[in-house]
């Protein structure tokens, strides 16, 4: 992997790393006290402070400041990067056309700069997500109820899509909603939405009870106030965690009540 990196740097020495940095499809960082405008489907601005531009290859944008996990600016992939340096300043504009949007980001004093080049794309395997949770489910429905048995997964509702439709030993519709993380009340609500769409839509068949539909929720925790909010509904919790161990099973969980919310 190739990284360079200049502290301090003039605003024309920024300008040629920047640019070679373009030419060689590398990934740019660029550290330093700058303003940003945006100009498009709306318009703002931010004075000056010291703030991070990222520039990636694929034509993203970001712009993060000291808080929070996601940028305040950005610009999508597929946007054009261009550097200059005008009135006295070294300017970074990312623009797209489709819709017409701008961010130009000034540099009135550039900290630090570095280019690198980052490869792998997008070749990710996931782990410890709701579709750990939907593959256990089905290869062990056991785990939600005795003789539940899984019928259709994504069963699209007037309330969005249930992650999992079946029915229990009795005959008796279960919609089952899975969470990777400790869930509040809104997981419940949630929960219940799904359950009212299903009785909704099987009110007019005389072959099942609407009122019979019973809701589960599968997450590895849950707050006090969704606790009750579940039992109040009389939906069931069962605590899955959608963690391998090493020999590739998943545990069943009480749950973390360190978790946050």
């Amino acid at each position: 992997m190739r990284v360079t990196t200049v502290h301090e740097p003039s605003h024309r020495e920024a300008l040629w790393e920047v640019e070679s940095a373009f030419e060689r499809g590398d990934l740019i960082s660029i550290f330093g006290r700058c303003t940003v405008s945006y100009s498009g489907r709306a318009a703002s601005e931010l004075g000056t402070g010291d703030r991070l531009l990222i520039l990636k290859p694929d034509g993203a944008a970001l712009v993060h400041t000291d808080e929070g996990r996601t940028p305040v600016n950005w610009q999508p992939p597929g946007s054009t990067h261009h550097a200059a340096v005008r009135d006295g300043r070294f300017r970074v504009r990312s623009e797209r056309t489709t819709p017409a949007e701008t961010l130009l980001v000034r540099f009135e004093r550039v900290h630090q700069l570095s280019a690198m080049s980052i490869t792998g794309g997008r070749d990710l395997s996931l782990h410890g997500s709701e579709e750990d949770l939907r593959t256990r489910v089905l290869e062990r429905p056991e785990l939600i109820t005795p003789g539940f048995e899984p019928v259709e997964t994504e069963r699209e509702t007037s309330a969005g899509p249930v992650d999992i439709f079946g029915v229990d030993e009795a005959g008796d519709p279960v919609v089952v909603e899975l969470k990777r993380r400790r869930v509040g009340p809104d997981a419940v609500g949630q929960l219940a939405r799904y359950v009212e769409a299903i009785r909704d839509e099987l009110g007019g068949d005389t072959s099942s009870s609407a009122a019979s539909v019973h809701g589960v929720l599968v997450a590895p925790s849950l707050t006090d106030r969704a606790a009750d909010l579940l039992a109040d509904r009389g939906f069931d919790h069962v605590a899955l965690e959608p963690t391998a161990d090493a020999e590739g099973e998943f545990q069943a969980t009480d749950g973390d009540p360190d978790e946050s919310e």
